[in-house]
């Protein structure tokens, strides 16, 4: 089902078959197009972030602690595992984060030398903004679709997506 509407990817496919036919260059079609909307989602989402005085490595590490609930607490492992950083790169990341105010470590209750890390009530209202912000750019971005198209879209993308999760 094509829109009657030639893009860029349209362009790089016919290129491509011209000057490689022996190609099958099929997977562009979908895949390329997945890669510019990466690209332009990218930049929106930036956009939302920068709005609320957050970088995106700022607001993965929030929305983390924001989606664990009351008290708004996780281990420093658990972090990891949810934002896929290395641990050494989630020292970092909490550094920064608690020099700004937006979390504070405190020891874990059950282990003498764990620590965890809480959302601050400033940077609780920050990830509620910036989320907020995403959600209406996202909205912005999936209003050219049928809404009644999108459950299949995320379906078809949640099985791309898997072969890739289940390598982990």
């Amino acid at each position: 089902m094509h829109s009657g509407h030639e893009d860029e990817v349209d362009r790089i496919i016919a290129a491509w078959t011209r000057v490689r036919p022996d190609l099958d260059v099929s997977p562009l079609a979908v895949l390329s197009r997945v890669s510019r909307l990466d690209h332009h989602l990218d930049h929106a989402r930036r956009g939302a972030f920068a709005r609320n005085e957050l970088e995106p490595w700022e607001f993965d590490v929030l929305a983390a602690l924001r989606r664990a609930g009351e008290p708004h607490v996780l281990s420093p492992g658990a972090l990891v595992t949810q934002t896929m950083v290395t641990s050494g790169t989630m020292t970092n990341r909490i550094d920064r984060l608690e020099a700004r105010g937006l979390v504070v470590r405190a020891p874990s209750p059950d282990d003498r030398r764990g620590v965890l890390v809480r959302l601050t009530e400033t940077g609780l209202t920050r990830v509620d903004a910036a989320f907020s912000d995403l959600l209406a750019v996202e909205h912005e971005v999936l209003a050219v679709l049928d809404p009644a198209d999108e459950p299949a879209i995320a379906d078809l993308l949640r099985r791309l997506v898997a072969q890739f999760d289940n390598l982990s």
